[in-house]
């Protein structure tokens, strides 16, 4: 494998007086573009109407994303108060599942069936046959 080398070909001077130029032209060009901008006698209302579709457009763009966070904002809060209305409300029907769970029992029932003066029976139920007569 060869060795990573630099190669240190020179432009000719035509080359680099062209880039020169090329590179001089554009720093010309933006400078009379920020004199333009900048100065007082420029600054009229041929440019602002020239510019001002753009601003508005851009002012636009802005007013859309401040709403669109908002919007984002405001569901995520939502969300997250839906996230705790969901878990408070779970807890509550744990809790009353288990309550009932508790008052269906045998001797919660049997409790609650005493104050009534009825008791458990103690006996077995009795079978009644029906005698078909002939």
């Amino acid at each position: 494998m060869s060795k990573n080398t630099i190669k240190d070909n020179e432009l000719s001077e035509e080359v680099q007086e062209k880039m020169n130029e090329s590179v001089e032209k554009k720093v010309e060009e933006t400078q009379n573009f920020l004199r333009s901008i900048f100065s007082t006698n420029r600054l009229s209302s041929y440019l602002v109407a020239k510019n001002l579709p753009f601003a508005a457009f851009v002012a636009l763009l802005g007013l859309v994303y401040i709403s669109n966070r908002h919007l984002a904002e405001r569901t995520v809060r939502s969300i997250d108060r839906l996230g705790r209305d969901v878990k408070e409300l779970s807890w509550d029907y744990k809790s009353l599942s288990a309550e009932l769970m508790k008052l269906t029992t045998q001797t919660e029932i049997a409790k609650r069936a005493d104050t009534l003066g009825l008791r458990e029976r103690t006996e077995p139920p009795i079978k009644l046959e029906v005698v078909k007569e002939k």
